[in-house]
């Protein structure tokens, strides 16, 4: 399975050239300029996933709408929401069948907050109810005449809709379509579609099943969390996700416990049939997980004996993101830049400043075996040498019991 996430996106501008939106497109390659689809729900999974778990709403987007493909057993699943509604317009492909049941799927999702583009529409009596319910209108240039795109554009403002003239590949066409009342536009006039690349970090699929079942039966917080800290996968994209501008959080959530508690359990589950439904068989490199997991384990012990406890948790993400460029093959600069954290936790991971810097200062003295940088590190904390080693047996044991490979 590949280790890259692929993703391309196209601007769409209004008629000052100003972005406003990007429509998503799946991509098998870096190199693909189109997609290679083998089914529908496949590739929209994938987009979904990619955009929430793999690269994330804000390093993705910077701040604008996304226009997201769903064909019709997509729009029908539990996988819909859970795209941010405050980020994400859904385009209803124009294969969807226009049955009560779809009208009603979309009144409900409307309900929650989201927003709809019709794509590639054509003004026919059996469409024509998906107006009513829509925000946006796409028409494709390339497929009318110019004198049945005004016509069709005659009859669709009668609707509240915003029209998107897709396919401009030329001045003039953008020309006409100004002159014809369209609000923005999108096609190779302006850009081709760009593909973004993300290097991947698998959740391990046994993990994600165990996760499920305790979600399933509501678990304990406190179990949910444990299985979390066996993955270091897991750990990173729940707390990007939960993270993400979508949720529109006051403040950062820093700790597992915390993020679990937020999202609720529904959603948790559906966020974790969309990790098994995309993660290969094999997880992240077992030995670098087990060192990352460790370090994390062995900050929040040494945490314990000093700081309360929102301090601690805090203490095991820095231990497990401070490999995070190893995983991601990247600098800690560009890692950052996909996961939302507190100043505090980003200050230890890029300086080893803060509060929780010189714990990981200490715990990499540990794993080196400088004995004199361990002694000064300890008792700059208040730590004795003996306290610290105490800890470390205390972490390995701790990892040795989740069993990991």
């Amino acid at each position: 399975m590949s280790t890259n996430a692929y993703i391309a996106r196209q601007p769409i501008v209004d008629g000052n050239h100003q972005l406003m939106a990007y429509e998503l497109l799946f991509r098998h390659s870096a190199q693909a300029e189109s997609a290679r689809i083998e089914s529908d729900v496949d590739a929209g999974i994938t987009v979904i996933s990619n955009t929430l778990c793999n690269m994330g709403t804000d390093w993705l987007l910077k701040g604008k709408l996304a226009f997201v493909n769903m064909e019709q057993s997509m729009l029908m699943s539990s996988f819909s929401t859970l795209l941010p509604h405050n980020k994400v317009v859904i385009e209803v492909l124009e294969t969807v069948d226009v049955s009560r049941e779809v009208l009603d799927r979309l009144a409900e999702l409307k309900q929650a907050g989201y927003r709809f583009a019709l794509d590639d529409f054509h003004y026919l009596p059996e469409s024509a109810p998906l107006l009513p319910l829509a925000s946006y209108v796409k028409l494709d240039v390339l497929a009318h005449s110019p004198a049945d795109l005004a016509r069709m554009v005659g009859q669709i403002r009668k609707y509240p809709v915003k029209l998107v003239a897709e396919k401009v590949e030329t001045p003039e066409q953008f020309r006409h379509c100004r002159q014809l009342g369209f609000d923005y536009f999108q096609g190779y006039y302006f850009a081709r579609p760009e593909t973004m690349v993300a290097k991947i970090i698998n959740p391990g699929q046994a993990t994600v099943i165990q996760l499920m079942e305790k979600v399933r039966r509501e678990a304990d917080i406190k179990e949910l969390e444990s299985l979390f800290k066996k993955d270091v996968a897991l750990t990173f994209k729940l707390l990007r996700y939960i993270n993400s501008a979508g949720f529109g959080l006051s403040c950062e959530v820093q700790s597992i416990r915390h993020a679990v508690s937020i999202l609720g359990m529904q959603p948790l589950y559906r966020w974790l049939t969309l990790l098994l439904a995309t993660a290969g068989g094999s997880p992240t490199s077992p030995a670098l997980s087990r060192t990352a997991i460790t370090r994390g384990r062995l900050c929040e012990l040494l945490g314990k004996q000093i700081l309360p406890r929102g301090d601690q948790d805090n203490l095991f993400i820095v231990g497990v993101f401070s490999l995070l460029p190893a995983f991601l093959e990247m600098p800690m600069e560009e890692v950052l830049e996909r996961v939302v954290i507190s100043d505090a936790l980003a200050d230890a991971l890029m300086d080893h400043g803060g509060i929780y810097g010189p714990f990981l200062s200490l715990v990499e003295a540990v794993e080196s075996g400088d004995q004199a940088q361990l002694e000064n590190l300890s008792s700059a904390l208040m730590l004795s040498p003996g306290q610290v080693s105490e800890a470390h047996l205390q972490a390995l044991a701790w990892v040795e019991q989740l069993g990991l490979d």
